[in-house]
């Protein structure tokens, strides 16, 4: 199996499922309603909603990356606002950030092993590195998710 082969496998378990540390970023989403996606159980911490944006816009940057763009990303980027709260919209969201994933799980197969050890763009990290980045991105707001959806669950049995 080629190195590119590996991380994209890395991803898709991060991703989708198989992960070895536990569900992964879809299998947590499973079962979350919009309203326990715009709850924010914590006043000073983003909520699972404000989570799944930021995860999309990485996947993005890291695909722009991928693409010769530098892709450094303001604040209103990395953590997008939440516009609208309906379950349509939480819908979407999800089928955003999935459709991202798959975007970027494409590009990554269409690497050489060659291309890793490159910087993704000018003055930034490798390829290698920025690929193993984003996975463990996704894994720890996947971790973050987790503890929000056991807290507001939690919270709705009380």
């Amino acid at each position: 199996m080629k190195e590119v082969e590996r991380i994209g496998d890395q991803l898709s378990r991060a991703f989708e499922g198989k992960a070895w540390h536990g569900p992964a970023v879809m299998e947590i989403l499973d079962g979350i309603t919009a309203r326990d996606a715009s709850a924010r159980p914590f006043e000073s911490a983003h909520n699972i909603w404000e989570i799944v944006l930021h995860i999309a816009a990485w996947e993005s940057a890291c695909l722009r990356r991928l693409h010769g763009d530098r892709a450094q990303l303001p604040s209103k980027e990395d953590w997008p606002a939440v516009a609208e709260t309906s379950e349509q919209s939480w819908e979407q969201c999800k089928k955003e950030l999935k459709q991202g994933y798959e975007q970027l799980r494409y590009a990554i197969s269409q690497l050489a092993d060659e291309q890793l050890d490159r910087p993704i763009v000018e003055g930034l990290s490798t390829v290698y590195v920025t690929l193993h980045g984003i996975v463990q991105h996704s894994l720890y707001h996947a971790g973050q998710i987790a503890i929000l959806k056991k807290v507001v669950s939690e919270g709705e049995k009380a």
